[in-house]
């Protein structure tokens, strides 16, 4: 649920990335975060686990901007991916309103990719959320690595293991170089403020909004 602050005119909204261990949900977030004018973002704080990483990222008025009288800020997060860090994950999705999967290309993370997808609509449905309604984008990452001989899953594949039911908004990525990195920020970002219009503003509360801004 976002976080709507009527005095100042202020909506804050809370995007999780999702997936498994090293699929590029940080380095999705340190591509935005380096590429980002600093007046424009927030601070970044990175809390290192044993192998992986939660980063909570807060864009101060990221070019979501000032949309008929409110202004959107977004906060996104990651999830360590590893199993064993199913609690923390369970915590950054408390207040969450929307979702990026990143999905793993390499043909050896098949099975986790389908393992975290599960994961998320478990807990989800713990939070009586569904991951058939809430804001959703599929990102299939680490494309790039097909040029240097790795062994990668097609597209079509990604698609029929993670989306054939969800039927989610989904972009080819690679987070290390910066493809599809904004398209799939842009892409969640307009889902959510959409979702946040609809549930809140449309409740007898404020003006609807519309658009995402600058991003």
């Amino acid at each position: 649920m976002p976080f709507i602050n009527f005095s100042k005119d202020e909506i804050q909204c809370k995007i999780v990335y999702y997936g498994c261990g090293f699929c590029g949900k940080t380095t999705n977030l340190l591509y935005i975060y380096k590429k980002t004018q600093e007046d424009v973002r927030g601070r970044m704080v990175s809390i290192d686990t044993d192998g992986d990483r939660t980063i909570f990222f807060d864009f101060l008025s990221l070019n979501l901007g000032k949309i008929r009288g409110f202004d959107i800020r977004v906060q996104l997060y990651t999830v360590p991916g590893q199993v064993h860090y199913d609690a923390t994950r369970k915590l950054v999705l408390k207040g969450v309103d929307g979702v990026v999967f990143v999905g793993d290309s390499l043909k050896t993370q098949r099975e986790k990719n389908i393992e975290s997808l599960i994961n998320l609509a478990k807990n989800l449905a713990e939070k009586r959320l569904s991951i058939r309604t809430i804001p959703l984008v599929m990102q299939y990452n680490k494309r790039d690595l097909e040029a240097e001989g790795a062994e990668i899953l097609s597209v079509e594949t990604m698609q029929k293991d993670l989306n054939s039911m969800l039927k989610a908004p989904y972009f080819t990525a690679s987070a290390l170089t910066g493809q599809g990195v904004f398209e799939t920020l842009r892409e969640i970002s307009k889902l959510v403020v959409k979702d946040v219009s609809k549930k809140i503003l449309l409740n007898g509360r404020g003006k609807p909004v519309t658009g995402t801004g600058g991003i």
